[in-house]
């Protein structure tokens, strides 16, 4: 599969996005409005995206695919801004996973 040329913009430019946008009044910012309706909102809708890029997933139309992927991705640090994690942490948490195979990774998971 060919892959595009790498964007300038990318993940953390959006969280640094998001955390400019929290700071700006909800008449102004969707970022604001979402975060002052509160984290169970804000997952709420993450997981509303999330829904639509599966069903974006399942057609042909690409470009809805990688909208949908967007929408996720902004709604995903939206949230965890909500929860006070930064996308640090997930990246660290990340990083710890890579020195395991996936397989390995996921069997030392505690089994709830």
């Amino acid at each position: 599969m060919l892959c595009k040329a790498m964007s300038k913009f990318t993940i953390a430019d959006l969280e640094r996005r998001i955390i400019e946008r929290a700071k700006a009044s909800p008449d102004e910012s969707y970022t604001r409005k979402l975060l002052d309706k509160g984290v169970s909102q804000c997952a709420k809708k993450f997981g509303e995206e999330a829904v639509e890029a599966v069903i974006a997933a399942t057609g042909e139309d690409r470009a809805a695919l990688v909208g949908e992927a967007a929408d996720v991705l902004y709604h995903l640090l939206v949230m965890l801004q909500a929860r006070g994690i930064a996308l640090a942490d997930v990246e660290d948490l990340l990083e710890t996973r890579t020195k395991k195979s996936g397989l390995e990774e996921k069997a030392a998971r505690p089994r709830e």
